[in-house]
């Protein structure tokens, strides 16, 4: 009896020690750089990747990394500070970007740091400079964080420089954030990051178009277009073709097209229902906030756009809803070359159902504009309580309203119409 008890009793103490140890992997932290004295340091941070168990973290020191990151698991990578010392830049190689994937489409991707299959990785307190990719082409995407079929965070990072050689920026590629998936609905959290000079858009969260898509949350960050420009219709916020989730609190800025028939956009929604997009600040764009439905990737119905301030609006509508059961409430909009908000009749989809219907416009603020709101379809509630400074007409149907002088538009060989019936340009390979 007192050897079997023996026995039960290292049987027990040897499983609580296999439990401990395993823990223990689950827990541990390393770091690259090697900035911290006593802990384990590895030289590049996809082989502190390649090292770990799940659960880890990796902490990175201040410094260069010329690498691109492949992540299959859960793992933290966290920048830290030393001394006077904050930024941990992952830069391109000295050899340039090469393609590390492809995309839920099928084409190749060339992603700075690429999360693939994963669940719960979080990127924090990184820089990610795509600078001099030295890509050749239009045949690869440069993508700086990307989140493929994946859950996890995205926040308190820099994300810049992800844009093409002057001769190659009309390639519509160069994303400085990427959530795709067509498996499932993952998390991602992505908030409080530093995101500028991009190519084709800020941040964006894509379903396949056939359905299902990331949910995303995309708050508090800092999304800054390159400007006018004639060779890529820019958007800062993209949800589209399936994802779903919320855009809040984020400021857009300088997302213009200089060409003829697209547009860009601050934000956008493109054929995908039920977003909210609440209490952003948007200026300086061609569209502001636009909810797009397209005949065959889907719908962007009940789209809930509430208390975001737009201002500068250039060429286009402010709040441009093409699709149907929105509600647009308490907004204030400056200054739109065009309407403040358009209830658009001009995006049918899915199939011929028509768009510009039962939607609701109500307590917004407009202070200057050619048509405070505009739009002809059927089912719409206008108001109560729409407030109008300096507006030429408060309210007007159809889908153009008249330049604010038209004698001088005609002799300038215009038609005395300010609208211009510009489609936002979305991401999609």
């Amino acid at each position: 009896m007192i050897k079997t008890k023996t026995l039960r009793t290292i049987t027990i103490v040897a499983a609580g020690l296999i439990a401990c140890l395993a823990q223990t992997a689950q827990a541990s932290t390393v770091q690259v750089g090697g900035c911290k004295p006593g802990m384990t340091n590895f030289t590049t941070i996809q082989a502190a990747v390649n090292a770990v168990p799940p659960g880890s973290t990796i902490q990175v020191c201040p410094g260069s990394y010329p690498e691109q990151v492949i992540i299959a698991q859960k793992v933290t990578i966290t920048g830290i500070s030393v001394g006077a010392l904050d930024a941990a830049v992952v830069t391109v190689p000295s050899s340039g970007l090469v393609a590390n994937g492809v995309d839920i489409f099928g084409n190749p991707v060339a992603a700075q740091i690429f999360v693939q299959n994963a669940t719960g990785v979080t990127i924090s307190h990184i820089t990610v400079d795509g600078s001099n990719n030295q890509l050749t082409g239009c045949g690869i995407d440069p993508i700086g964080i990307y989140y493929q079929n994946s859950s996890g965070t995205i926040n308190d990072d820099v994300a810049r420089n992800q844009i093409m050689a002057p001769d190659l920026e009309g390639c519509q590629v160069g994303l400085a954030i990427n959530v795709e998936s067509n498996s499932g609905a993952p998390l991602v959290n992505i908030t409080n990051n530093s995101v500028r000079n991009y190519d084709k858009n800020g941040i964006t969260a894509d379903g396949p178009g056939t359905g299902g898509g990331p949910n995303v949350l995309v708050s508090g960050n800092n999304v800054i277009g390159i400007g006018p420009t004639g060779a890529v219709a820019q958007n800062g916020i993209q949800i589209g073709f399936g994802a779903s989730g919320k855009v809040m609190g984020n400021d857009v800025a300088d997302d213009i097209y200089t060409g003829p028939s697209f547009g860009a956009s601050g934000i956008i929604v493109y054929a995908s229902g039920g977003i909210t997009v609440a209490s952003n600040v948007v200026e300086s764009t061609q569209l502001a906030v636009v909810a797009e439905t397209d005949p065959t990737a889907g719908a962007a119905d009940n789209t809930f756009i509430n208390a975001n301030h737009i201002g500068g609006t250039q060429n286009f509508d402010a709040i441009d809803i093409c699709s149907n059961n929105d509600t647009v409430e308490s907004n204030v909009v400056f200054g739109s070359a065009q309407s403040a908000i358009h209830v658009d009749d001009e995006c049918p989809g899915p199939g011929s159902t028509p768009s510009g219907n039962n939607s609701v416009v109500r307590t917004n603020t407009i202070n200057e504009a050619c048509a405070g709101i505009l739009g002809s379809g059927s089912g719409n509630t206008i108001g109560p309580n729409n407030t109008f400074f300096n507006v030429v007409n408060t309210t007007l149907a159809g889908d153009s309203c008249p330049a604010v002088a038209p004698d001088s538009a005609k002799k300038a060989g215009g038609s005395g119409e300010k609208h211009q019936s510009l489609r936002p340009s979305p991401y999609k390979r």
